[in-house]
């Protein structure tokens, strides 16, 4: 079998040959998976509503280090060498844990019920591993369980999942379901679950946990691929149940199960234990279908979309579904560019990620069920996403993005607080992270031309949920035309997200024909200025009094301090939507840079972020780990010096980025950190979304080319490129040159191509001129 660090075009992958042209072969689902990337290398398709993948271990809070609990925020760490099994529903990339519902692990030996250690394996049904025999592909996963010699296959559909076993030769294997598993078990803790035998090769369960998203239902059919020959349903809370007894046994087989003794548990703790003799004669298949509404409904996704046993047609499938997306984009580079620039598109690609099953039910935030003439989506990691993953997928995946915006919509209709998601998923609101950036993405897709929504009752969802009168401190806001520090934490942070999220609005409202809302929310965007101390030059809290932090300190970043997740001097320079503001307010052109590089330059001593994991891949005080320096290194193309934007992404790629199972500098954030790589490597970024305009920094790759919706192509090419020609030395749109340091998404939309002369020494003229810089609310000074 081919180990993932083969994939090369012509060779046999697993049973499925790798051909020329197949974008999936530059795909290596492990990258992210070291580190503190976060993700997970097991199968889903494109936005897939299961992720079915391999957990390593499940720390557990107040047990185990909190580094240890963050480390496996997806479920699986590359540097694990045990495997607990599989389960179905991942997060990729995010900074918190929950989900790996319906744990399925197959053993030969005596069977066991608890998991065990990773320091002593022995002691429960866990494996060792090794990743010399492991491989993953878009849509697939395979690894040997080296403890039960079992080689483990997995692949899924939208709202399945298919596992394949082969077992050694051995007179009995098993397969253990666990339904008390949960990855960061303490907050994943099972609140009620049940399981009931339907017949001799089929099972229906369900459980309710209490995890980052509280009181939370998922459903489950499974059903294997031959009748067991002896199943235990085992509810911990009490006694085991032994269904030997209660299957009608014909001509020696199983046959249905007699309906006056029909095997059903429930309870806090149930597993399932499934006995199968002489398992090495045929591969075993475990087919799994699951929903947020019912088990009926989870049965009807299992037979809908897994109506056969071909393991390897569902394989196929899936790796073509992949194929037609990363199709949307063509690159040209080295095995490493290639392999970190398809990995990153796979990655940008599964979220926000499909809720609702095939009769188009789904659970809404209200707790009830509804059903939706649109594709219903989850996983709103908005705080992080609205800066570039979904720009992105207004170019890659335009037909996906009004029933994103639709699936808001209906969050803000059902919520009990009539407000638009902050931070969603699977049904509920975790209230997670700060701003209302559901606002940024609705007003950028609208101004993009995207519909497919109501328009007016967006803008009003979007105003409603600005002046909500008990979301964070916007009253205090709207009040002091800043957040208190003595009325909330993170007040400067939150202020300055307010008034981009205000910007959007007005953006919205203004190509609505909405004067006034336009008018209103203008105003509101200024508010960033009322956080900037006038001494320091940066940004600082203050309080209700108007008093200056007196304890400010400019690199700390304190939990429950003024800033999320970063310090002041990262998020002095979070104003996207007037960046020409900013530079005024910081002295001018020269201080501007003065103060930019310093970000990079001066230290980040380790005492000032211990209270923040998040915080991570630093080049001086900037943190690309983490969503608030994303936007930073192209700010220098404000102050007429796109020379120093393109040194810097070139550092920032060199550095943080590379194609290891520890190649992404921090969390990817739902795709977040994915998507900024994607456009960096093209040469350009969405620093304010919103505003319809692109920052050009500096292309990483030879040539990409962007298949856009409307049939047109958009190729960027860099002629030149090397580590040594990191410059740009001039710039031509489709034959005519580019004086501005930004692109409009219509230049993009009409197709063309975008050529670059890189250069070894850089052109410090070209982008200078303040008539050649990027879009800002206040006019620029000479």
């Amino acid at each position: 079998m081919l180990t993932k660090w083969s994939l090369l075009t012509g060779v046999m992958l697993g049973s499925l040959q790798v051909q020329a042209g197949d974008l999936t072969q530059w795909v290596d689902p492990f990258i992210g998976t070291g580190g503190d990337g976060h993700t997970f290398p097991g199968a889903v398709v494109p936005f897939g509503m299961v992720q079915l993948s391999p957990d390593t271990d499940n720390p557990m809070r107040g047990v185990s280090p909190q580094s240890e609990i963050y480390k496996r925020c997806a479920g699986y760490h590359y540097d694990d060498s045990t495997i607990m099994g599989f389960s179905h529903t991942h997060f990729s990339g995010t900074g918190h844990s929950d989900l790996g519902d319906l744990l399925i692990m197959p053993m030969t030996g005596t069977p066991k019920t608890e998991p065990g250690t990773a320091a002593d394996p022995d002691s429960g049904y866990r494996s060792r591993f090794s990743h010399e025999d492991e491989e993953a592909s878009p849509g697939y996963y395979r690894v040997k369980l080296t403890d039960y010699q079992i080689d483990a296959e997995l692949t899924t559909t939208a709202r399945t999942g298919m596992h394949r076993y082969s077992f050694p030769e051995t007179d009995q294997g098993h397969v253990l379901i666990d339904l008390t598993h949960g990855i960061y078990n303490f907050a994943n803790k099972v609140i009620w679950s049940d399981v009931r035998v339907v017949d001799d090769n089929t099972l229906i369960a369900s459980r309710r946990s209490n995890g980052w998203a509280a009181e939370r239902p998922m459903y489950f059919a499974i059903r294997f691929s031959r009748p067991f020959d002896d199943i235990e349903l085992i509810n911990e809370d009490n006694a085991r149940y032994r269904c030997m007894g209660c299957l009608d046994k014909k001509d020696g087989k199983h046959s249905t199960i007699v309906n006056s003794r029909i095997p059903f548990t429930a309870g806090k703790a149930v597993k399932v234990l499934a006995r199968f003799d002489n398992p090495h004669q045929a591969p075993l298949l475990v087919k799994v279908g699951v929903s947020a509404v019912d088990k009926s409904n989870a049965l009807e996704n299992l037979n809908s979309e897994l109506p056969h046993w071909d393991f390897d047609k569902i394989r196929s499938d899936a790796k073509a579904a992949w194929q037609t997306e990363l199709e949307r984009m063509e690159a040209k580079g080295d095995r490493s560019q290639k392999r970190q620039f398809y990995t990153a598109l796979y990655h940008a690609l599964q979220a926000p990620s499909l809720y609702q099953d095939v009769n188009g039910e789904y659970l809404g935030v209200d707790g009830e069920i509804h059903k939706a003439d649109f594709t219903h989506y989850t996983l709103f990691s908005l705080w992080d996403t609205y800066r570039a993953l979904h720009p992105l997928l207004t170019l890659v995946s335009p037909e996906r993005v009004p029933d994103m915006i639709n699936s808001m919509l209906a969050h803000y209709d059902q919520s009990y607080d009539r407000i638009l998601p902050i931070w969603s998923f699977h049904g509920h609101e975790t209230w997670t992270m700060i701003g209302y950036h559901a606002v940024s993405v609705i007003s950028d897709a609208w101004q993009k031309g995207i519909r497919g929504f109501d328009g007016k009752r967006a803008l009003d969802a979007m105003t409603a949920t600005a002046n909500h009168p008990n979301y964070d401190a916007i009253p205090e806001y709207l009040k002091y035309g800043y957040v208190p520090m003595d009325v909330l934490p993170e007040s400067v942070s939150i202020t300055l997200e307010y008034a981009y999220d205000d910007f959007a609005i007005a953006r919205m409202a203004e190509s609505m024909g909405e004067t006034a809302v336009r008018d209103a929310f203008d105003k509101r965007a200024q508010s960033w200025r009322n956080v900037f101390d006038p001494e320091t030059q940066f940004a600082r809290g203050r309080d209700s009094q108007g008093n200056w932090d007196k304890d400010f300190d400019v690199e700390e970043a304190k939990y429950m301090g003024p800033f999320t997740e970063g310090n002041s001097f990262q998020y002095s320079f979070y104003v996207p939507h007037d960046v020409a503001g900013l530079i005024d307010i910081k002295g001018g052109d020269g201080a501007f840079i003065e103060r930019l590089d310093e970000l990079f330059t001066r230290p980040l001593h380790a005492d000032k972020i211990k209270e923040h994991e998040d915080i991570a891949g630093l080049i001086g005080q900037y943190a690309h780990g983490n969503e608030p320096s994303h936007h930073i290194a192209y700010l220098y193309n404000h102050a007429g010096a796109p020379w120093m934007t393109q040194a810097r992404i070139r550092q920032i790629m060199d550095t943080l980025s590379n194609d290891t199972p520890s190649g992404l500098a921090g969390n990817d954030d739902v795709g977040q950190m994915s998507a900024w790589y994607l456009f960096s490597a093209m040469g350009f970024y969405p620093v304010t979304p919103g505003d319809m305009t692109y920052v050009i920094g500096a292309p990483q790759l030879p040539e990409v080319t962007l298949k856009l919706s409307n049939g047109k192509r958009f190729k960027v090419i860099a002629k030149g490129l090397s580590k040594d020609n990191l410059y740009i030395a001039s710039v031509s749109l489709n034959g005519k040159p580019l004086s501005q340091s930004y692109l409009h998404h219509n230049d993009i939309m009409a197709g063309g191509e975008l050529v670059f002369e890189m250069a070894a020494t850089p052109n410090k003229a070209w982008g200078k001129a303040i008539t050649a810089r990027p879009k800002a609310m206040s006019p620029y000074k000479n």
